[in-house]
């Protein structure tokens, strides 16, 4: 059985439970079935949603994980970063209280410490929905060890060999490092050991100015740390709208984090204590950046090897496991879904292909991946979130929009909550009120946005949407705003000509 104890740190109590859930030591393998209606192959929520939901419909099914379950979102993932996140921002509300509410005024240091502790505290609570324990219950055989197929319908783990009619790969991916001379042999942090520190560090440097990084950037200078975010493009948050990455840019640069982009990082080097790197900065200058730990979130790979996919007839490559939209492999009996075969890397999509793969590997379906609207969030002060296309996807498809944005100091709440920096962003296929996409720099965006995501699934125009009573005041009434837009637009010359010639009849 893989030893697990040095998988996650530090070795405390609240650690120990979360081992004793996802990866118990003492855990014996049960025998197998003489042949499964489906073997899943990865236990994070891909694999999870897959095995519960074939179970839960009475499919025989077997799962397997070589790590701990829950994979990386409830371990290195979602789970302990919006643990860190809230934390930092109640230490950024305690010491912007005095000047922006007339609060009490917040002395001392914070304890780092405790906020890690309370994070790996409610990690393990956590952990029973996701753990042996409970999938168990639920009539699955949990198998923990390397799984790796040794025939189209056969995998093998620990010596024992499982026998299926339909298998799914669900192995998720990890953190890459660039090839940095000396990062290696430096040392750096990943997600993956990011939320192991148990004492804040005074100096931090961030090579990645995607979600990660900006996250952890912002939320890591909350605590008092010196932070240094490395990018080797012109602004943060690349995929999004420019003038939303530059709201949150504004808002780090506002807590002092200190920006480097178009930063070429040409090696790493350990001096004492001191992690040196050395970059040539945007101006061509040559500068030197010493730190206590460097955090790499630059990049991410797909869990393949080892898998024996060769023998499976399995084809894959660099970004994973080649699939349909109908997220069958070229082994038309194995089925993949999540992080090791999608471009969309989200807990919430892992799940929504999970139940794609139930539908189409055991009821003989056609869901489709391309049928999905996917919304996302990154978690910085202010939240991008985003739903559907952006502008310049619709005009890659040669889509003609209509783009409403309302800004957010227009909205009483979020003027009265001093949470006005922000917008909501429409587009709009051109001449209709159909919803294609949109974007929302907010406080809570990831909060609000479903109202959206439910309108561009289910095909609800805007100006439906503006037939709907919001309560006031709340920031969510910025989408009444963008809908009240909408039909203000209705009005056109010839509709006011046609209004004023009625109530000069009407006088």
């Amino acid at each position: 059985m893989t030893e697990t104890r040095s998988l996650i740190e530090p070795q405390d109590e609240h650690n120990e439970k979360l081992i004793g859930y996802v990866h118990p030591s003492a855990w014996s393998n049960p025998k197998p079935k003489e042949r499964y209606h489906l073997v899943v192959v990865g236990a994070g929520t891909a694999g999870l949603v897959s095995a519960a939901g074939a179970a839960g419909l009475g499919a025989k099914v077997a799962l397997i994980e070589r790590n701990l379950m829950g994979g990386d979102c409830l371990n290195v993932g979602c789970v302990p970063s919006k643990g860190v996140i809230s934390a930092a921002r109640s230490w950024a509300t305690a010491r912007e209280s005095r000047e922006r509410f007339g609060g009490p005024v917040a002395t001392g240091d914070g304890d780092f410490g405790h906020a890690m502790e309370r994070m790996r505290r409610l990690r393990a609570g956590i952990a029973f929905h996701d753990s042996v324990e409970r999938f168990s219950k639920l009539g699955i055989d949990v198998f923990l060890g390397d799984g790796k197929f040794t025939g189209p319908h056969a995998v093998e783990v620990g010596g024992q060999t499982l026998r299926f009619r339909n298998a799914v790969i669900a192995t998720g991916g990890r953190a890459i490092a660039p090839p940095i001379p000396g990062l290696a042999d430096a040392g750096y942090l990943t997600n993956e050991t990011i939320f192991e520190l148990t004492e804040v560090p005074k100096r931090l440097a961030v090579i990645g100015g995607g979600p990660i990084g900006c996250e952890m950037a912002q939320a890591f200078r909350r605590f008092g740390t010196e932070v240094t975010l490395l990018d080797k493009d012109h602004h943060i948050l690349v995929r999004e709208d420019a003038d939303a990455a530059e709201i949150v840019q504004k808002a780090m640069l506002a807590i002092g984090v200190k920006l480097e982009f178009h930063a070429k990082i040409q090696n790493v080097a350990r001096r004492g204590n001191d992690k040196v790197i050395t970059f040539e900065a945007a101006d061509g200058a040559k500068k030197e950046l010493a730190v206590d730990h460097v955090l790499v979130a630059a990049g991410r790979a797909p869990n393949v090897e080892g898998l024996g996919l060769e023998a499976a007839g399995v084809k894959f490559g660099k970004t994973g496991v080649e699939v349909t939209d109908q997220l069958r492999t070229s082994n038309s009996k194995i089925f993949a879904c999540g992080d090791v075969c999608s471009k969309f890397q989200f807990t919430h999509v892992a799940d929504a292909q999970a139940r794609i793969v139930i539908q189409n590997a055991l009821f003989f379906g056609r869901g489709k991946t391309s049928a999905l609207t996917i919304p996302w969030a990154t978690y910085t002060t202010p939240e991008i979130a985003h739903v559907g296309m952006y502008e310049k996807d619709a005009k890659d498809k040669g889509i003609e929009v209509d783009t409403l944005t309302v800004q957010l100091n227009t909205v009483d709440r979020a003027i009265l909550d001093g949470e006005d920096e922000g917008f909501l962003r429409i587009h709009l296929k051109k001449g209709t009120d159909e919803i294609l996409g949109a974007t929302l720099v907010a406080e809570h965006a990831g909060d609000m946005l479903g109202e959206l995501c439910l309108a561009i699934t289910h095909k609800i125009g805007l100006g439906k949407i503006a037939s709907v009573i919001h309560p006031y005041p709340t920031q969510g009434e910025v989408i009444k705003k963008a809908a009240d837009a909408y039909r203000r637009t209705k009005l056109t010359p010839t509709v006011k000509r046609i209004f004023d010639v009625w109530f000069k009849l009407f006088k």
